[in-house]
């Protein structure tokens, strides 16, 4: 037992269990002093959109009572990272920092600058992996090059990840004599206020730990044995919702990882569903392989050839997009999903994006930003890997052929119309399969109702026959050209 004190630096890992930093600070012996630092200044353009700094409100007040009930208390400053974490550790008197490593460009260059630092002042900057389930860095092709391709990474991944127990929470903190004090957490206003456009958000999501870890459950009870076959119904619940409660760390991976597996082992009929949702995990893995591999993956597009594609700049047709007043029901049924919840289905997530970037040809970077402000699950590298994949622009993209028809997909995967209706209240009278083709002089409404229609939902802002004619055109000229 010492009586020097070590921080445990909060980041993308806002738990208490499995979190081997806040372990690994216990286990030392010295006193602990948790902190969260809200860093607006490292990221660049990329600090939290307001969708995220909603959910980051909430999950530090849960971090914070969790804490306390253990003997912590929970530091909050603000300002660069850089400079606010050797002023704490000076201050503390402290003999190392502890966090976990995070895999964003800025965030690596921000724990490379205060290693310098902190080591100028004798203090310890200790790293540890948890984000993650592999390093990002250590997995390499035969050929000792980073992969391009999700299928041989995702057999290689699987073959060499070894999910673990996970680790308990600590029973207990022992606090420095002089706790430092903090910001109190309103003085950052991260909620909304005038107006309150938070309140769906409100209804949808419980962000903490205990919702993780209770979602978690909830998915492998109910809903792991149909993932295969369900997750690509946004109509039902089919999916994992876990995807904000990883990117802000309330579960690790590691942990989703060894109860999938776990569940699988037990029960043969969950073995489908579990490998799926492992696929799914292995995706998150790969988006951070290429962010670190190529850090100018979110700006920039992976094919140079795509730096001079003939994107459009329609402002009038963007904004229609991101209201969810394009006229294509699936479409706006996901754009307005996102605006009321903070999130969308992932299969109507590729169909907005295919929609924006080949039906629209306006650039992905503008669909990346809006997602960037409106998901609570806004994540840099699943985010800017996703875009490009759809965009085919990216690495192990979509052939770039491969334009989805916003009405088959609809047909296809909300073939009753329930998620549609649910979004798109204006549709809502219809049945299927008129529910999918509003537009289309066949639609089975009469009289009155027909006005009504038309003048309540909008006209479609583009043909897509003749959008995919013209996205094909531009696409072509870049088909035999090298990836890299």
């Amino acid at each position: 037992m010492t009586d020097t004190p070590v921080i445990v630096w909060f980041r993308q890992d806002l738990r208490l269990s499995d979190h081997r930093a806040l372990t690994a600070a216990v286990e030392s012996g010295a006193p602990v002093v948790p902190v969260y630092v809200l860093d607006d200044v490292s990221p660049g353009r990329w600090v939290p959109g307001a969708a995220s700094r909603w959910w980051l409100h909430n999950i530090l007040e849960k971090l914070e009572r969790s804490l306390n009930i253990i003997g912590g208390v929970l530091v909050l400053r603000r300002g660069d990272a850089r400079q606010v974490i050797p002023r704490l550790a000076a201050e503390v008197s402290a003999s190392a920092v502890f966090c976990s490593r995070c895999y964003e460009p800025w965030a690596s260059d921000v724990e490379r600058k205060l290693d310098q630092v902190l080591a100028k002042d004798g203090v310890a900057l200790k790293c540890l992996s948890g984000a993650l389930l592999h390093d990002p860095a250590q997995l390499r092709t035969r050929a000792g090059d980073p992969y391009k391709v999700y299928t041989p990474f995702w057999r290689v991944l699987s073959q060499n990840c070894e999910a673990t127990s996970p680790l308990p929470a600590p029973k207990r903190l022992t606090l420095p004599a002089q706790p430092p004090e903090g910001d109190e957490l309103a003085q950052w206003q991260l909620l909304p206020t005038h107006p309150d456009w938070a309140k769906g958000l409100r209804r949808c999501w419980q962000p903490g730990e205990a919702g993780a870890l209770k979602q978690l459950a909830h998915f492998l009870d109910g809903g792991l044995e149909r993932y295969t076959e369900q997750r690509n119904r946004p109509g039902q619940e089919g999916t994992s919702r876990l995807s904000p409660h990883l990117h802000f760390g309330e579960v690790s991976a590691n942990a989703c990882w060894h109860a999938a597996g776990l569940r699988s082992a037990a029960c043969s009929a969950t073995e489908a569903g579990a490998t799926t949702f492992l696929k799914q995990l292995a995706w998150r893995e790969f988006s951070n392989h290429l962010l670190v591999h190529w850090p100018k993956l979110p700006d920039a597009p992976f094919r140079k050839a795509f730096s001079s594609f003939p994107w459009r700049a329609d402002a009038d047709q963007l904004n229609a997009w991101q209201r969810g007043l394009t006229g294509y029901p699936i479409v706006d049924a996901g754009m307005r999903e996102l605006w009321a919840t903070g999130w969308m289905h992932n299969r109507v997530r590729m169909i907005v994006g295919s929609f924006l970037v080949k039906d629209l040809l306006i650039p992905w970077q503008e669909g990346e930003a809006w997602f960037w402000d409106t998901l609570v699950d806004a994540d840099l590298a699943n985010n800017a890997a996703s875009w490009q994949w759809v965009a085919g622009s990216g690495a192990d993209a979509a052939p770039y052929f491969r334009i989805f028809n916003p009405q088959t997909q609809s047909e296809k995967f909300d073939p009753e119309g329930d998620y549609i209706r649910r979004w798109v209240p204006e549709l809502a009278g219809l049945s299927a399969p008129d529910i999918h083709k509003p537009w289309d002089p066949s639609t089975n409404i009469c009289g009155a109702a027909t006005h009504k229609l038309r003048n309540s939902y909008c006209k479609p802002v583009v043909d897509h026959k003749q959008a995919r004619t013209r996205a094909l055109q531009a696409y072509e000229k870049l088909r035999d050209t090298p990836q890299q």
